[in-house]
């Protein structure tokens, strides 16, 4: 019998919305709730795994720890790209690496509901209600005739637009690659330059894939080039921001507010600054966290391992 284990299932649903039960008793399932950062405790865990199934990029499976874990034949993660996977190490060890489908649809409604809750301050305010505090203390920020900077118009950005065109907001849009007739397509308008998007926008969003080229893409002088006291949301990569730029364009007032849902460290230490600064609103990276997208992951995950079962992988990474 193959040993199967399921890392990061921090809401202890993943066993309950997928068919585990039917890969036995070719395979055995369990799952491991709390996230495991320490490399020794992490090999221990999974020391006796022949399948190890991950949630995006919770856990780094890096050619060091994959080293140590002789018996890993299949790896499967939730969604097609992973960046925390070492596929080349995966190919030289030969351990199979599959993916899942996933939807837009829930980091899209997460990026809406952090830019609103920013924008009006909801979260201060329902806070100070409940504690009997100031009954209305902040001055919110109306989306309609506002502009919004979107980088990256892809299928989240994209679909961005429309949701802003709807509440009445300008759009505008710049990526290194992004064509007059995708902009068209999408209602917005097409920047000749990140600079030109950053100071014509009044909340700017971002909706890149990580790379060595957009990489701390919004730096310290990038947002220097925001206009005083627009929003910052980002639900896509941490790395797209320098963090300590940011950190310190929040606390000099360039930036009036930043909605985030992604970090360099995750989960984020406890005595970080983003914990603690009053115009920061984070989430711990829920934009996929929602329950169609987690059945459409667990279920498409033990497709993926009957499928190997039978040496017919399916969705292969590699």
């Amino acid at each position: 019998m193959l040993n199967c284990t399921l890392l990061d299932d921090y809401q202890n649903v993943a066993l309950s919305l997928a068919d585990w039960a039917s890969l036995y008793p070719a395979v055995q399932t369990r799952a491991l709730q709390q996230h495991i950062a320490d490399d020794r405790a992490l090999i221990a865990a999974l020391a006796d795994s022949d399948i190890v199934v991950i949630m995006r990029e919770r856990t780094p499976l890096t050619a060091a720890r994959l080293a140590q874990l002789p018996r890993l034949k299949l790896i499967v993660t939730s969604g097609m790209r992973n960046a925390a996977i070492d596929l080349d190490a995966c190919r030289a060890r030969g351990i199979a690496v599959c993916g899942t489908s996933s939807s837009s649809a829930p980091p899209l409604e997460l990026t809406w509901g952090l830019l609103l809750a920013l924008a009006r301050h909801i979260v201060a305010e329902n806070q100070a209600l409940r504690g009997n505090g100031p009954w209305q203390q902040h001055l919110g920020v109306g989306l309609a005739g506002k502009t919004l900077g979107l980088i990256g118009l892809g299928k989240i950005g994209g679909a961005m637009a429309q949701v802003a065109q709807a509440f009445g907001m300008q759009v505008c849009a710049w990526s290194q690659n992004l064509t007059a007739a995708r902009a068209a397509e999408c209602g917005a308008q097409l920047m000749p330059s990140l600079p030109a998007l950053l100071a014509t926008s009044d909340i700017v969003s971002l909706h890149l894939v990580l790379s060595a080229r957009t990489r701390h893409l919004l730096d310290a002088a990038a947002l220097g080039q925001m206009k005083p006291g627009a929003l910052l949301i980002n639900t896509a990569r941490a790395g797209l921001v320098d963090q300590q730029a940011m950190i310190a364009a929040l606390r000099s007032g360039q930036l009036a507010g930043a909605a985030l849902d992604v970090f360099d460290t995750e989960p984020l230490p406890v005595d970080h600054p983003l914990r603690q600064l009053p115009n920061v609103l984070a989430t711990p990276h829920l934009g996929y966290v929602a329950d169609d997208n987690y059945r459409r992951y667990f279920s498409e995950a033990v497709e993926d391992i009957a499928a190997w079962l039978q040496h017919q992988p399916l969705r292969s990474l590699l």
